[in-house]
């Protein structure tokens, strides 16, 4: 009996835990991506979101960004998705192709510095020369680049999922633990 409940704990904890990561949903869903800017002259990073069901149709399909905040770092300004220069049609999120940078969206979002109108600032998140580029512009055109790099953040719904799913198994082996002290 001490062994079907064992396999039983084990099945169920397995079961939750593998439905918890490897779940995903048929429906659309809000995706969140942070990304970091790292160039010669300036770093700075940001957060931006967008409904993964908006893709067009298009031969590269484009999601239209639902909210971006940018902040470069030891600077006070705060760059949102309304201070694209193309702003409501811009900024874009789109599927990319690249195996090397393991990055399966790029963010196309362009900008002015607040302090500093003369300088142009932009997010490219077309794959060039293996690296998505940061480019920063001048009146005079002289143009630095630099690198953005992006990660997923997770859903809060499956951190909170996982750590339920391993404290219910934390406990009840603690259970089966102390079980056992009781007979011994």
């Amino acid at each position: 009996m001490k062994l079907f409940t064992k396999l039983a704990l084990t099945a169920t904890t397995l079961t939750l835990g593998f439905t918890i990561l490897n779940g995903s949903s048929a429906s659309a869903a809000i995706i969140n991506y942070a990304f970091t800017v790292d160039s010669p002259i300036t770093k700075g990073k940001g957060l931006f979101s967008f409904d993964d069901s908006t893709f067009s149709n298009n031969a590269i399909p484009v999601a239209l960004v639902k909210s971006l905040s940018f902040q470069f770092d030891n600077d006070s300004n705060l760059y949102t998705e309304k201070d694209d220069t193309e702003y409501p049609n811009y900024p874009l999120v789109f599927p990319t192709l690249s195996l090397i940078n393991q990055t399966p969206i790029g963010l196309q979002y362009s900008f002015y510095d607040k302090a500093n109108p003369s300088i142009y600032y932009e997010i490219n998140g077309y794959n060039t020369d293996n690296d998505h580029k940061f480019a920063i512009s001048s009146l005079n055109k002289q143009i630095v680049f630099g690198n953005v790099s992006y990660s997923r953040v997770p859903e809060p719904s499956l951190l909170g999922g996982t750590l339920m799913a391993c404290s219910i198994g934390y406990f009840m082996k603690r259970k089966v633990a102390l079980a056992k002290k009781v007979k011994a």
